[in-house]
Order: C-alpha cells, then structure tokens, then sequence
C-alpha cells in the first residue's frame, strides 16, 4: 500500500505493519519517514536493530540469518536493508520474495534506498512487499505541495504565519527541505508559539534555496520568467558550469522541434515515445503554444551560436547570455535586449 510523507505519521499511528520500502530522492522526507518507523518500532519492543547495506559482494544470505536469528535481549527483530542502487538484483529479489512471505509480528523489516522508477515498483519482489506493509516515495516538492508542507511544520511548533510568510520561506528555501525545517525550527525558538509577521521571518531567515538545471528547464518550458531568472542566479552563485545548462537547452530545444514536427501529423502525441512522463507534459504543452516554428528555428540558431562562443571561451557574461536563451523559450522578445558578451 502506498501512502504519501505527509500522511505517513497518520498511517503508522495506526499500528507497525510487517514491512515499509522507503525510496526517493528528497533527504528530508525520507528522514522524516525513517525517523517515524524507528522510534515506533523502538517504542513497540523492537530494541535489537541490524543494519544491512546490499551494495557490490553483499550476501543475501544475511538478510534471512537477519529474520532468524534470536536475541537475548529481545525475541523482536527490526532489520534495515539499504539498496544503494535501488534494485536488488535476481538473486537479491528471490530472497526478498521468500522472506516476505516468511514475515510476522516479531520481524520489522525497512527497505530503502535513492529514487526508483515504475519498473522497479512493478518488480515481484517490490510488490509482495507492498502487499503486507507500506510503501512511501518521497519526491521533492514544488507549488502548493511544498506550502502544504511548511504550514505543516509550522503547525506542529504551534508557530503562525500569513500566507505571504509561507511563500516568503519557499522562496528563501525551495529545493532544499532540510533548510526549510531548519529555518522553521529557528522561527520557533526566536518567537515560541507566536504570530509571526513577515518582516520578522525576512529577518530571520538566510537565503538558502537550493536548484538544479532540470528544474530549472521545467519553469522555464513553463514559461514562469521571474522564477527562470532567479534560478539563474542560484546556480551562477552555486558555481555551476554553463556549459551544463547549454547542453540542457539544446536538449529541450531538440525535444520541442520532435514534438513540434509531431503536431504537424495532426494525431495526438505519444508522449512516452519521447520519454515524457505525465508529470512534465504541462510544460511542454505550454512552450508549444507560445512558440512558433519561426520562433524555434530562432532558438536553434542562437544555441548553435552560444555553443560555439562557449567552447571558445569568448563569453565574459555567460549567465547573461544563458538568461537571453532562456527568454527566448519563454517566448520573450528579447532583440531590443543588449546581448551582452563582453
């Protein structure tokens, strides 16, 4: 059964099921969920905790010992397998299915690991675990779900604020959750349940949002410039090559001109024949609309030329000229903009 973070605290109230796979690449999300089934676990009699990590010339053999073995101390055993990759490969799947099937009251066994794709949700052994516990991914979080998430927060230390000091705090800490509850547990211990006004936070709180260059191309293929442009800043001041973003815009530029000429046939598109899962079709849909062929050949044009520039080097502002790219996609005129190179 697959519950979200924000709902697990609710679900394992509820009593500790057999199993929980644990996989995603948000940190403090995943913290938070592991945090929960240890400390209920500990508080339920499973004291004796074994750690097990399946990385290269890990033997399965241990992860059914683990389940066997008798204590001393306790006849509970709460096991921690980590799966570095994600996957446990064939041999480690077999042993996963037949210790699922071997598991009881007396056996807590928590699976995690880095984000896995459906593929391996559909996976034997994924599933028969599923079957008898949980299971909790945990994705970064963007728009309301990350407002959901702060005013939760804020609602556990008893703290208030306006709905303009939740957007202040995601803004100041977008993509970086764990300096989000950081700021959030200063908030608490500057003004203890206390109303908080937005000045006060402004004050408080140290710029600590935290982007990458995937995220940075869904906001842009959304179109939202102000964002854009902020994230521009945050991986110039992060000291992120250029060169990185341009092989991204000539990667998303690729991806249009495809769906571009797609259109055209006048069918729906296939969208996963392109590699675009649900979740970004959005975003392409809307740099569709406002782009035009003539518009995309321009795009092209430009890439090749900054391409070029920065392989030679000759560029004194490269984030002046990524911004300029990335307006373009944005459908953003920008030929009245001085395009400053030197």
């Amino acid at each position: 059964m697959q519950v979200y973070p924000n709902q697990f605290g609710q679900e394992i109230s509820r009593g500790l099921k057999s199993c929980y796979l644990v996989f995603g690449d948000e940190p403090q999300q995943k913290f938070d969920v592991i945090e929960q089934i240890r400390q209920t676990a500990k508080q339920q009699g499973f004291i004796e905790r074994t750690v097990l990590v399946a990385d290269t010339g890990f033997s399965w053999n241990h992860v059914l010992e683990a389940t066997q073995s008798m204590s001393l101390f306790s006849s509970q055993q709460f096991i921690e397998l980590e799966l570095p990759t994600g996957k446990p490969g064939t041999e480690g799947s077999k042993m996963l299915q037949e210790i699922a099937k071997a598991l009881h009251q007396d056996v807590l066994l928590l699976v995690h690991g880095p984000k896995i794709g459906k593929d391996v949700q559909r996976g034997k052994w994924f599933k028969v675990l599923d079957e008898v516990g949980v299971s909790v991914m945990c994705y970064p979080l963007e728009g309301r779900q990350l407002h959901s998430w702060i005013a939760q927060h804020l609602q556990s230390h008893q703290l208030s604020v306006s709905g303009n000091g939740t957007k202040i705090i995601a803004d100041f800490c977008e993509g970086n959750l764990l300096a989000a509850k950081q700021e959030i547990d200063k908030l608490a211990l500057l003004y203890p349940q206390q109303s908080i006004t937005d000045e006060q936070i402004e004050y408080a709180m140290v710029d600590q949002s935290r982007y990458n260059v995937f995220q940075l191309v869904d906001v842009m293929l959304s179109g939202d410039s102000h964002r854009c442009v902020k994230m521009l800043y945050r991986l110039e001041s992060e000291g992120l090559e250029p060169n990185i973003i341009i092989w991204a815009l000539v990667r998303e530029w690729e991806t249009l001109w495809k769906l571009h000429c797609a259109q055209l046939d006048g069918t729906p598109i296939q969208w996963q024949k392109f590699g675009i899962w649900r979740n970004r079709q959005g975003f392409y849909q809307s740099a569709l609309q406002r782009l035009s062929a003539s518009q995309l050949n321009a795009i092209q044009q430009a890439l090749s030329d900054a391409d070029l520039a920065f392989k030679q080097n000759v560029i004194s502002k490269p984030y002046v000229k990524l911004c300029h790219l990335c307006m373009m996609f944005m459908g953003i005129n920008i030929f009245h903009l001085p395009l400053v190179d030197a």
